[in-house]
């Protein structure tokens, strides 16, 4: 089985499905936003949006972590645009993504929730969006509705894994 990504913008659950995902797989986790480097995490802090060229290490970093992994990750990474998921699919084939989708509102909702315990403030989370290319029609890709419960989510990733084996 090859590696897992729980992907998408900001507030739709990426670390809490990630987590489960490990857990019930018995694989590692990876948290993409703990390998940040100390300029983006001040960027972010300050409010301000990465651009590609702060994301460049940063997404190398976590390419390197999953083919480390040849047993099997979960990474919880936003991959916002194609361009970024082709990079972490080139570091490990056959690489899978599971992406949250949410609607704004909810997303702007969770993400204020937090309040200071997160490097990530309610106001770049429009910038999330703008950014957001859709993973729809890609390879390997699973849409999953941030709005279920945590239990649909991991049950319907269950499924989706299990299919991908008989394949």
């Amino acid at each position: 089985m090859s590696n897992l990504v729980v992907m998408g913008v900001a507030g739709c659950g990426k670390s809490s499905l990630g987590q489960a995902l490990a857990e019930r797989l018995g694989w590692p986790y990876i948290e993409g936003d703990a390998h940040h480097s100390p300029a983006n995490i001040a960027k972010m802090r300050a409010g301000e949006a990465l651009t590609d060229a702060d994301r460049g290490g940063w997404l190398a970093r976590l390419g390197e972590l999953l083919a480390a992994s040849p047993g099997g990750a979960v990474l919880a990474c936003s991959a916002l645009k194609k361009s970024y998921r082709e990079g972490l699919r080139a570091a490990s084939p056959g690489l899978r993504f599971v992406f949250l989708d949410i609607e704004r509102e909810l997303a702007l909702q969770r993400v204020a929730g937090r309040g200071d315990r997160h490097l990530f403030p309610v106001s770049l989370v429009d910038s999330q969006f703008a950014t957001l290319e859709s993973p729809l029609g890609e390879p390997g890709v699973l849409r999953v509705d941030a709005a279920e419960a945590p239990s649909q989510q991991l049950s319907r990733v269950m499924h989706w894994l299990a299919g991908d084996q008989q394949q």
